[in-house]
C-alpha cells in the first residue's frame, strides 16, 4: 500500500462521517484554535477526532498532549473514544485531577516532605472555624459558606481582599452572614487546615500555580511534557484555572479550546465566559470554528431551544453590572421531525406532580425506557413532590446531583463485602455465576428484585445497589464466551477503577435533577416542572447579569431533550393556597394560547436604592443598632405588624428548629420575623429583600415563609 492509498485510509477511518464543521476542527492540528459548540452539534467527537487524527498523522505524540474538562464524566467519556480511535494513551482529565497528579509528583522536590491529605468535605472543618470565632453556623449556613470559600478561592481572592471584592460582585450575605463575618470564618477555616495539616480541591490548584511560578525547573518539566493542550467547555473556566492553564502553556499557543457562551450557567462558582468571548483578542490569528448543526434534538426542541435566546431582552430598570449578552450560536436541527413541546398549567405543585407522574407514566407504557426520561427543576428543595408522585404511580426514579455514587456508605459497603468474598469465591463454584454472587452478597446490605414503596434515603440505598448488581449483570453478558472466565475479583477491580475515575454506573429509573446538575446530559424526554416566577428565573436574581444566567439555564434544559419535551408551572404552592404565582416571564410569547388562566400583567421591577445611612421610617431619627437597621425603625418607634402574625412566624420556625436539632434562632431571629411581618412581602422576591433572609434562607424557607403570611396553614 503506498503512502497515498494510506494516508487517504487513514482520512477515512478518523474523519469519515464529521460533517464540513467537525472535519475543520479535526484537522486544524496546529496553533491556536476557538471552537463555538452549540448544544448537541457533537463538540466531543470534533475534539476527539482532532486529537486522534493529530495522533495518527505524527503531528502529536500521545504523551505530550493533554485534555481537560471539567466533570470526571465527561473526562472518561473522553478516554473511552480516544480508545476506540486507538489514541488511548492521551492523558484526558479535569483540570484537578491534572493539577493533583502534577502536584503529587513534584511536592517532594519542590516543598519536601509528603503532600498534606485532601478533605473531602469542607463542612466539619468551617463548624470548627465558626466556633473559633464564638459563632454558632447550622448546617444550611455552613454549605452556604462552603460555597462562598470555593468562589473566594477560585477567584484567587484572600480573606483580605475577598470584603471588597464580594461587595464589588454583589455577592449579598452568604447564610445571612456580612462579608465581614465570612472574611473572618474563611481565615478561621484556612488556620483550621493548616492546624490539622490538610489542604482542599481548591487548594490543590492553587498550589500547583504556586509551584509552576516559583520554581522554574518545575514549570520547565511540566512544560517540555505538555506541548499541545485541549480544554473543552470553556466558557466555564474560573481565574484561577485560567492562570493554572498560562502556566502550563508557559507563552506558547498550542491550545485548542471549546465552548458555548450560551451555556454558561456556573458563574456563581467563579466560571467566566470571558476567556472564551476574548480568546482571538488574545490570538489575533486563531481561526474560529461554529458547530451549530444539532443532531441531539428534534426540529421542534431546536427552534423552542434558540427562540429562548433570541427572546432576551434587557430587563426594564434592572442595574446591568457590564454583562454583555454575545450574540448565541443560532442551532440547525439535523434530526426528524418529532412531537412538539407541551405546555401545561396546574393550580398547585401537587397537581403538577401528579400529572407529570402519568406522563411519564404513559411514555413507559408507549416504549421511552424510564432511564431515557429526566424532571428538572431549579431548586433541589423541589424534588419531593415528585419523589413522592412517582412513588404513587409506580415509577421507578433515581436523584442526581448529591453524593458522589462511590461515597455513599452503601455503595462503600457493597464493595467491602465483594472485595472480602472475592478472596474466597470462583466464578462457577456450586453453580454461581457473578450476578447472583452480587445479588446474594447485598442483601445483607438492603437489596431486594423489587424497589421499596419507601421514598428518600430508603429508596436511594436501594438504587445504589441495584445499580451495582445491573453492571454485574452487563459485565456478565459482555464478557459470555470470552477466554478469561469473568469472577467476582473482576467484577471487585472494574468497581475500583471505576470509583478512581469515579465513573458511575448508570442507575435505572426516571431522573430527578437541578437544571445545574443535568448540564451535559441528555435524555429522551425531559420534563421541565416549576417554571414561575420566583423558581425560573429565581428571586434573587437581581441584575441584568443574573436574569441573563437564568434564561441561559432554561435553555441547556431545554436542550438536553432529544425528542420530548414538556414545560409546567403551577399557580399556589399548596392545594387550596393562593393562586398567586405566574409563569415565567422567559415563556412570554413562547407558549400557546390558552395554557395560562393567569393575566399577563406588566411585572414591575425596582431599582436599588442609593446607599446612605440607615433612618427609621417613622420617626426619621438614625439607626444605631443592628436590630433596629434590622427593622427599619428605632426602638421607641411602634410595631407596624400584625402580633397573630408574628406569633404564627415564631410557631412555624419553632417546628421547624425542632425537626431539624437546630437553635430556634438559626432559622430566623425575632428581629427578622419582626421585619418580615412589618413588610409584608408578597413573593419571593420582595421576602428576599428583607434584611436578615438571605438567598440561602429564602430557597429553604420562602415558600413557607410567604404561606404563613398568605394565611395558610403548614400543618
Amino acid at each position: 500500500m503506498d503512502e497515498a492509498t494510506g494516508t487517504s485510509a487513514l482520512e477515512e477511518r478518523i474523519l469519515g462521517g464529521l460533517d464540513d464543521e467537525q472535519r475543520m476542527v479535526a484537522t486544524t492540528l496546529r496553533g491556536p484554535l476557538c471552537v463555538l459548540a452549540g448544544a448537541g452539534t457533537g463538540k466531543t467527537r470534533a475534539i476527539t477526532h482532532r486529537i486522534a487524527y493529530g495522533v495518527h498523522t505524527g503531528v502529536y505524540k500521545p504523551s505530550s498532549m493533554l485534555a481537560v474538562t471539567f466533570t470526571a464524566r465527561a473526562a472518561a467519556e473522553m478516554r473511552s473514544r480516544l480508545r476506540e480511535l486507538g489514541a488511548g494513551a492521551v492523558q484526558t482529565r479535569t483540570f484537578h485531577a491534572a493539577a493533583l497528579r502534577q502536584l503529587q509528583y513534584f511536592w517532594p522536590q519542590a516543598i519536601g516532605g509528603n503532600l498534606p491529605n485532601i478533605v473531602d468535605y469542607k463542612a466539619p472543618l468551617i463548624t470548627e472555624a465558626a466556633r473559633r470565632l464564638r459563632s454558632n453556623a447550622d448546617r444550611a449556613t455552613v454549605r452556604d459558606l462552603a460555597s462562598e470559600i470555593e468562589w473566594a478561592k477560585v477567584s484567587m481572592l484572600t480573606p483580605e481582599s475577598y470584603v471588597a471584592a464580594a461587595a464589588a460582585a454583589d455577592r449579598g450575605e452568604p447564610g445571612g452572614l456580612d462579608p465581614t463575618t465570612v472574611a473572618r470564618i474563611f481565615q478561621s477555616y484556612e488556620d483550621v487546615k493548616t492546624d490539622r495539616q490538610y489542604i482542599d480541591f481548591e487548594d490543590v490548584l492553587l498550589l500547583t500555580v504556586a509551584i509552576l511560578e516559583d520554581d522554574e525547573r518545575v514549570a520547565a518539566s511540566v512544560r517540555g511534557q505538555y506541548r499541545h493542550f485541549v480544554v473543552d467547555e470553556y466558557q466555564d473556566v474560573s481565574p484561577l484555572q485560567q492562570r493554572l492553564l498560562d502556566l502550563w502553556l508557559g507563552g506558547r499557543d498550542e491550545l485548542c479550546v471549546v465552548g458555548d457562551a450560551s451555556q454558561t450557567i456556573y458563574s456563581f462558582t467563579g466560571a467566566t465566559p470571558r476567556h472564551l468571548l476574548d480568546f482571538t483578542a488574545r490570538y489575533e490569528h486563531a481561526p474560529v470554528v461554529k458547530l451549530v448543526r444539532d443532531y441531539r434534538s428534534t426540529p421542534q426542541v431546536v427552534h423552542l431551544a434558540n427562540r429562548v435566546l433570541a427572546a432576551r431582552r434587557p430587563e426594564a430598570g434592572v442595574p446591568d453590572r457590564d454583562h454583555p449578552w454575545p450574540t448565541p450560536l443560532e442551532l440547525i436541527a439535523q434530526r426528524e421531525n418529532g412531537p412538539e413541546p407541551s405546555f401545561f398549567e396546574a393550580k398547585d405543585d401537587e397537581a403538577e406532580a401528579a400529572e407529570i407522574a402519568q406522563r411519564i407514566k404513559k411514555l413507559i407504557a408507549a416504549g421511552t425506557p424510564a432511564a431515557e426520561i429526566a424532571i428538572l427543576y431549579r431548586t433541589n428543595g423541589q424534588s419531593a413532590a415528585y419523589e413522592q408522585a412517582l412513588a404513587s404511580a409506580g415509577v421507578g426514579y433515581l436523584l442526581r446531583g448529591g453524593e458522589r455514587f462511590f461515597a455513599r456508605r452503601e455503595v462503600r459497603d457493597a464493595m467491602l463485602q465483594l472485595r472480602s468474598a472475592a478472596r474466597h469465591a470462583t466464578t462457577g463454584a456450586d453453580g454461581d455465576s457473578v450476578p447472583k454472587l452480587t445479588r446474594d452478597i447485598l442483601v445483607s446490605l438492603g437489596y431486594s428484585a423489587t424497589a421499596p414503596a419507601a421514598s428518600g434515603a430508603v429508596r436511594e440505598k436501594w438504587e445504589s445497589l441495584s445499580a451495582l448488581v445491573a453492571l454485574a449483570d452487563e459485565m456478565a453478558e459482555a464478557r459470555a464466551g470470552a477466554e478469561t472466565p469473568f469472577t467476582l475479583g473482576l467484577f471487585v477491580a472494574e468497581l475500583e477503577e471505576r470509583a478512581a475515575s469515579q465513573h458511575a454506573p448508570t442507575l435505572q429509573g426516571v431522573t430527578l435533577a437541578s437544571l445545574h446538575a443535568a448540564k451535559g446530559l441528555e435524555w429522551d424526554a425531559v420534563f421541565l416542572v416549576g417554571l414561575s416566577e420566583g423558581l425560573m428565573p429565581i428571586s434573587f436574581a437581581d441584575d441584568q447579569a443574573g436574569y441573563d444566567e437564568e434564561r441561559r439555564l432554561l435553555y441547556v434544559g431545554i436542550t438536553r431533550a432529544r425528542m420530548h419535551l414538556g414545560l409546567s408551572w403551577s399557580l399556589a404552592r399548596t392545594p387550596g393556597g393562593r393562586a398567586n404565582r405566574r409563569p415565567s416571564r422567559f415563556l412570554d410569547g413562547l407558549r400557546p394560547a390558552g395554557t395560562s388562566s393567569t393575566a399577563a400583567a406588566p411585572r414591575a421591577t425596582r431599582r436599588r436604592a442609593p446607599a446612605g445611612p440607615p433612618m427609621c421610617r417613622v420617626c426619621g431619627t438614625l439607626l444605631t443598632s443592628a436590630t433596629e437597621r434590622k427593622l427599619g425603625r428605632c426602638g421607641n418607634c411602634p410595631a407596624g405588624y400584625d402580633e397573630a402574625v408574628f406569633e404564627s412566624l415564631r410557631a412555624w420556625r419553632l417546628s421547624v428548629a425542632q425537626a431539624n436539632s437546630l437553635p430556634a434562632f438559626v432559622i430566623f431571629t425575632d428581629a427578622t420575623l419582626m421585619a418580615i411581618a412589618e413588610a409584608k412581602p408578597s413573593g419571593l422576591s420582595d421576602l428576599g429583600r428583607v434584611s436578615g433572609v438571605g438567598k440561602g434562607k429564602l430557597e429553604r424557607y420562602g415558600e413557607a415563609v410567604l404561606a404563613i403570611l398568605g394565611g395558610e396553614s403548614l400543618d
